[in-house]
């Protein structure tokens, strides 16, 4: 619960600081040298500033939802006990619902809060009277409402269901609807038609512009953020896909008793992994579009300094877009980091849940060592090919942005991909689903006791 509502703050947090870019009037020019960073003063850089704030938001909502699975035993402990007070199973699931939507609106209190007590703290103009954020604008009062309320709204709604196939029973016994159909590969259609949706934005620029208009916010929102969601969305359901045709293969093509025990996990539960790995997946794709817009601001970089030296003028130098960059990729590292941290606790309880079956395997034979590294393929073999994935969803969701050729000051360069950082994205969240895993591994040897098989 203090991490549904720790993802609340963050949320809300992101989303007021892209509607507060918004909010800063447009002055003649365009241009309203009221501030520090070019990206907040000029009006065509606003728009991209508040877009990168709002796909800021993807993990965080990745992880609230994760946030539910990872208290789901005590849950379940405290649901059971309410029916045996005399409870319906409606009203049991009443109670979890409204306790994540409670969770979450602490959280947005406490988001607010901070956000207004923030604001006197960084109002600090320098010496020309230019701050350093636009702490002397604020989002429309109803803009405020719609957040405080649809945050709380929303994460209720996603423990809702969430809990749409779970009976509890008065005795603790929680029985989930299986699955007896294997994954079908339909999200696909979904990265598909979000990668879709997002290149549209590019275009509905470009045919506003030619008539010297503006296009709708919400329509680029729609099209931006609800795309970027889409393909985010598609990503995460897929690894169920990949999960169950991993298992598939390593049942065929292994023969040693770790592999088989994962292919059987991953074939049996396939969905496992876009329950655990959500956050991660969605900060991969993030990662991956700031790769391709750092490179991209490189090449500008560049052009610039090319055409300075052709020109005989010292280059302006600019580099407030590398470093606006280097902010979000410090928020992209601290979400992996979070990200991480949620996986140790699902391993853990994902070993304390099965402890009976481990144990019953440890005292018909079945070493330890097998059993580790077991657990440890069912990890990896889904991972790496799910962030192959993400990392091209991101790479593709910003390629209508970057374009296969960058202009500037004339001068002109074909758009490199900058591989070293996109692998050293996909490098990170693989190791860290080898160190989280590792470290859930410490649960196993208490979890395969002999005293765990006894019943009563």
């Amino acid at each position: 619960m203090a991490l549904t509502a720790f993802s609340a703050l963050l949320a809300t947090l992101a989303i007021l600081a892209a509607l507060t870019v918004i909010a800063i009037p447009e002055i003649g020019n365009r241009v309203n040298d009221h501030y520090v960073n070019p990206l907040l003063d000029e009006h065509g850089l606003r728009g991209g500033t508040a877009f990168t704030l709002v796909l800021l938001c993807i993990p965080i909502l990745a992880l609230a939802g994760q946030c539910a699975r990872l208290g789901a035993p005590a849950r379940d402990r405290r649901l059971a006990g309410f029916r045996l007070a005399g409870a319906t199973p409606g009203q049991a699931t009443l109670v979890a619902v409204a306790e994540t939507g409670v969770a979450a609106l602490l959280g947005v209190a406490a988001g607010l809060g901070a956000y207004f007590a923030a604001r006197p703290l960084l109002d600090r103009p320098d010496a020309r009277g230019l701050r350093p954020l636009p702490t002397d604008v604020l989002p429309e009062p109803w803009q405020i409402a719609a957040v405080a309320v649809a945050l709380p709204l929303l994460a209720a709604l996603t423990a809702a269901i969430m809990l749409r196939r779970v009976v509890v029973g008065p005795l603790g016994v929680v029985r989930r609807a299986r699955r007896d159909r294997a994954p079908r590969p339909w999200p696909g259609a979904l990265i598909v038609l979000g990668l879709a949706g997002f290149a549209g934005v590019v275009p509905l620029a470009r045919s506003y512009e030619a008539r010297a208009q503006e296009p709708p916010f919400w329509l680029v929102t729609l099209l931006g953020a609800g795309g970027a969601i889409a393909a985010t969305i598609g990503v995460i359901l897929g690894t169920g896909w990949i999960s169950y045709r991993m298992g598939g293969l390593l049942n065929r093509l292994s023969h040693r008793p770790a592999a088989l025990l994962a292919a059987r996990r991953l074939t049996t539960d396939p969905w496992q992994g876009a329950r655990t790995f959500a956050a991660l997946l969605a900060c991969v794709i993030v990662g991956a579009g700031a790769a391709e817009m750092r490179g991209y601001f490189r090449i500008l970089r560049d052009l610039e300094a090319r055409a300075a030296a052709r020109g005989g003028y010292e280059p302006q130098r600019n580099s407030f877009y590398l470093s606006s960059m280097n902010l979000v990729d410090v928020a992209i590292v601290v979400a992996v980091v979070i990200a991480a941290a949620g996986l140790i606790v699902a391993v853990g309880e994902g070993i304390a849940s099965r402890r009976r079956t481990y144990a019953a395997l440890v005292a018909s034979g079945v070493s330890r060592g097998v059993l580790a590294r077991s657990i440890l393929l069912q990890a990896l073999v889904p991972i790496v090919p799910s962030v192959v994935l993400a990392l091209f969803v991101g790479m593709r969701l910003v390629g209508p942005l970057t374009g296969d050729e960058v202009f500037n000051y004339g001068e002109s360069a074909p758009f490199v991909h900058p591989w070293d950082t996109i692998g050293a994205y996909g490098a990170l969240a693989v190791g860290a689903v080898l160190v989280t895993v590792t470290i859930g591994l410490l649960f196993l040897r208490g979890s395969t006791a002999v005293e765990e098989l006894r019943t009563g």
